[in-house]
């Protein structure tokens, strides 16, 4: 008896947190015009638009392919570039250069996966 009275209780919580528990948001709409954005890219293609790209300064590494990336780590990335809290002294100089709509727009057109290359 003891059984069925905490099973029901345990049974009815799980229901009431379930209702409770709000529905997960929808993907928030693009805040950025992605055709805008690609008048935007020529500072961005000279390094994140060849295959396989590797720099030299301020080190060696890979460079990352944008197309495809999530919108908002993107606009998050740039806005962190022009505020110093990243250091590469490229992207900081490039991202200094852009308003918050330059970095939505670019934001939306690399997050809609639409990126061509030269070889495409």
């Amino acid at each position: 008896m003891i059984r069925s009275v905490v099973f029901a209780s345990l049974l009815a919580m799980s229901f009431v947190v379930t209702a409770q528990t709000p529905a997960p948001a929808a993907a928030a709409p693009s805040a950025g015009d992605a055709a805008k954005g690609r008048e935007k890219t020529q500072m961005c293609e000279g390094c994140h638009g060849i295959e396989g790209w590797r720099t030299a300064f301020p080190e060696v590494y890979r460079v990352p392919r944008l197309g495809g990336q999530h919108e908002a780590y993107l606009v998050s990335a740039l806005k962190q570039y022009r505020a110093g809290e990243r250091s590469h002294p490229s992207m900081r100089a490039i991202a200094g250069s852009l308003s918050d709509a330059d970095i939505a727009n670019l934001a939306a057109y690399y997050a809609a996966g639409t990126v061509r290359t030269a070889s495409k």
